[in-house]
C-alpha cells in the first residue's frame, strides 16, 4: 500500500494510485510561524480583529468564514494614486529563536507519509481587495492600472520576502496558496486582464518557492477559473485546488491533465448545507469520482483546508470518498 504522500504523486504524475487521495489527507498543514501567531491569529464567530496590513476583519454569524470590513470607516485604501502613504507591509524579519517552537512542530511530521504544507493566504488578488474593497479593486483595473501593477509589486516583493523565511526555517514539500480568482459562474478578470496584472506577479511567486525546495505548489480558488487554466500551467502550479463544479472538471482533466492536476468538484456550496443528509452526499461524490476518474484529479470538498460549516459533512464526505475507492480501485 502506497504511503499518503505516494499515492498523491502517482496520482497527479499519471502513475498507479492504489486509491483515490482522500480530500487534504496528504498534506500535513505546518503548525504556524512567528508571523501567523502574531498577526493572523484565528478568531471565532462573531469577533472582529485588525490584521497586520491594517484591514478589519470580521467574521458574521452564519458565514462560512472571516471576511474585510469595507464600509467608509474601515476600509484601509480609498485612494490608489495614495497607496504608497497609506500601505505598510508587515514585518516578515523574525530572529530564528521564534521559529524554534515552529521547527520543533514541523519536525515532528512523518515526510515519507505527508506534505509538510504551509498556507499562504490572502493571495495577491485578494490583498488587493481586502485593502480597498471589491468595488474600487474592479473600478482601479481600469481607472488606475499604473498603480494597480504598482501595487501588485509591492504585494509581491512582500510575498517573495515572506516566502524565503518559510523555505529557510520550515523547508516546505509543499506550499498551498489561497487566491480567489472567480465566482461560480466567471472570472473576476478576463483572461486577457489576469494574463498581465497577476501571472507576472505568480510566476515569480511560485518560482521562488519551486526553486527553493518546494515540490508541488497547490493553489486555492474555490471558484469558475477554467479560462485561466494555461496561466495556472505556466504559472507552474501543480494542482489546482477548489475547482467547483461548475468548471466541468472532467473535461479539463481531458484537456490538461499530466500538466495539472484538479482537486475539488465536491461543491460546498450544494453538499455544505443545513439540510444536508449522507444518501445526498453519497450520490454528489459517486457521479464526481466516476465523471473525473482515477487519474489528475483529487475528490474533495472546495474549501481551502479540511473541514466544513456544517458538523459532519466532511467525515461524510471522506467515508464516502473511501467507498469509492473501494469501488474504483477493488
Amino acid at each position: 500500500m502506497l504511503t499518503k504522500r505516494q499515492n498523491m504523486l502517482e496520482t497527479i504524475r499519471g502513475g498507479n494510485p492504489d486509491r483515490f487521495v482522500n480530500q487534504f489527507e496528504a498534506l500535513a498543514f505546518s503548525m504556524g510561524n512567528p508571523f501567523m501567531k502574531d498577526n493572523m491569529k484565528s478568531r471565532g464567530i462573531g469577533s472582529e480583529w485588525v490584521n497586520a496590513w491594517g484591514v478589519t476583519i470580521r467574521f458574521q454569524e452564519n458565514t462560512p468564514g472571516p471576511f474585510p470590513v469595507h464600509d467608509d470607516a474601515h476600509k484601509v485604501l480609498k485612494d490608489i494614486t495614495k497607496w504608497r502613504e497609506v500601505v505598510k507591509a508587515p514585518n516578515v524579519d523574525y530572529p530564528e529563536e521564534a521559529w524554534a517552537p515552529f521547527i520543533e512542530q514541523t519536525e515532528k511530521i512523518d515526510r515519507t507519509e505527508q506534505f509538510v504544507t504551509p498556507t499562504v493566504a490572502p493571495g495577491v488578488f485578494e490583498q488587493l481587495h481586502y485593502l480597498m474593497g471589491m468595488d474600487d479593486c474592479m473600478i482601479n483595473f481600469y481607472l488606475e492600472p499604473e498603480c494597480i501593477k504598482e501595487l501588485i509589486e509591492y504585494i509581491t516583493e512582500w510575498e517573495l520576502k515572506y516566502a524565503a523565511v518559510l523555505c529557510k526555517y520550515i523547508k516546505p514539500d509543499a506550499i498551498i496558496h489561497h487566491d480567489d480568482w472567480g465566482s461560480q459562474r466567471s472570472t473576476f478578470l478576463s483572461p486577457e486582464m489576469f494574463e498581465e496584472f497577476l501571472l507576472p506577479a505568480y510566476k515569480r511567486i511560485y518560482g521562488y518557492y519551486k526553486s527553493h525546495g518546494v515540490e508541488l505548489i497547490i493553489h486555492h480558488s474555490d471558484s469558475y477559473a477554467a479560462t485561466l487554466v494555461p496561466f495556472m500551467i505556466d504559472m507552474g502550479i501543480d494542482v489546482w485546488q477548489g475547482c467547483l463544479n461548475t468548471n466541468n472538471v472532467p473535461e479539463l482533466i481531458k484537456k490538461y491533465g499530466g500538466k495539472i492536476s484538479f482537486m475539488g468538484g465536491i461543491n460546498n456550496g450544494v453538499v455544505d448545507v443545513p439540510n444536508w443528509n449522507e444518501e445526498m452526499i453519497a450520490s454528489f461524490v459517486e457521479q464526481t469520482c466516476r465523471d473525473c476518474g482515477k487519474l489528475y484529479f483529487i475528490p474533495s470538498c472546495t474549501a481551502g483546508g479540511p473541514g466544513t460549516s456544517f458538523k459532519g459533512v466532511y467525515e461524510t464526505v471522506t467515508r464516502e470518498i473511501n467507498r469509492m475507492s473501494g469501488l474504483m480501485f477493488g
